[in-house]
């Protein structure tokens, strides 16, 4: 029988003395070969539509450094274009969309069981990553999760607060509660398609749950977590489940038993000492480096590795960064992190 890869021990539930690790945002623009292949697409839309090109992106960072899993390339806006917005990206400045705030924009929208047409693509780019990714390797796929996704479909862009999502949900909640539904249910459909097409682990990327609080947080980013991983489970029962409500501080406890996620991921934030005592006792974690780190390297960064792994060392881990590494990010940094857990510094 062959080995159990390393992530999903972890997820599993299994203690290791070198727990795996990925990065966040590990296929990107601190790599030259990212570059080069951004720049043979022409777009970034026509990268993440471009199977061969999508797959040749995320297989880049697995050649270079030999993480223990690749994570699908593809966008959280993906899915708001699927469903009919309109999407573009300005050149310096990110992600545009076309905004829902009033019934006649969401009523144009498509329904949540058409998307996969649109989406297709992404699904060849996991068919491909399943052939051409070492047997050790494991595959994650992923979507925005419903609170993050819609902040954009309302602002048109990322906002810095969320305002423009939390105005909608204050002065037209009956609308805001439709375009969650149908953001929810869309998200169900796409997350199983990625499955069904080889990825072997999905993550729900909950960018701005830490907007949200108190009855808000369990309404719109627990409850649309757990009817998710709960659709997914009742497909899918040995397909397990990362969750990141980022920036969650204290919601992060009871979140995994909450939403029946097999592993959390953890904002840098939050510090490791107080997840292990508090969060890992029900479920794997997955984190949480300061990605800044990857900027600024030096004996910081090697202090910073040893203090995590040991203070998660206990129960089942997944090394990572706390959010995405960033574009002026060192790769060399990058191989002294991967060295450094390893045992090699």
């Amino acid at each position: 029988m062959a080995e159990t890869k390393k992530l999903l021990a972890s997820l599993q539930g299994q203690v290791q003395d070198v727990p795996p690790i990925w990065m966040m945002r590990q296929a990107g623009r601190y790599l030259p070969e990212y570059r080069a292949t951004r720049a043979k697409a022409g777009d970034f839309l026509s990268l993440c539509y471009t199977p061969e090109l999508a797959a040749e992106v995320t297989l880049q960072p697995i050649r270079r450094f030999g993480f223990d899993a690749a994570i699908l390339f593809a966008d959280i806006l993906l899915i708001p274009q699927a469903l009919g917005a309109d999407l573009w990206f300005v050149t310096g400045e990110g992600p545009r969309l076309s905004t829902i705030d009033a019934q006649a924009d969401f009523d144009v929208l498509k329904p949540s069981d058409s998307v996969h047409e649109h989406l297709s693509p992404v699904y060849e780019t996991i068919r491909i990553l399943s052939r051409e990714l070492p047997n050790e390797t494991a595959l994650i796929g992923f979507a925005g999760a419903p609170w993050t996704v819609a902040t954009y479909m309302i602002a048109g862009r990322g906002t810095p607060d969320q305002a423009p999502a939390h105005r909608l949900k204050e002065e037209n909640r009956p609308l805001f509660d439709l375009l969650m539904d149908r953001i929810t249910a869309a998200t169900i459909e796409y997350l199983s398609a990625q499955i069904e097409s080889g990825a072997e682990v999905v993550k729900l990327f909950d960018s701005w749950a830490g907007s949200l609080t108190g009855d808000d947080f369990d309404l719109y980013a627990l409850a649309p977590a757990k009817r998710i991983i709960r659709e997914l489970k009742a497909k899918h029962p040995d397909t397990p489940v990362i969750a990141f409500p980022r920036e969650a501080r204290d919601r992060y406890v009871g979140f995994a038993k909450a939403t029946g996620a097999d592993c959390v991921a953890l904002d840098n934030s939050v510090d490791a000492a107080w997840a292990a005592e508090n969060v890992q006792k029900d479920c794997c974690v997955q984190g949480n480096l300061a990605p800044q780190h990857m900027v600024t390297g030096g004996q910081a960064l090697v202090d910073e590795v040893h203090r995590i792994r040991e203070a998660f060392s206990a129960g089942p881990h997944i090394f990572n960064l706390g959010h995405g590494i960033t574009p002026d990010a060192d790769p060399d940094n990058v191989a002294l992190m991967i060295e450094t857990l390893r045992g090699g510094s």
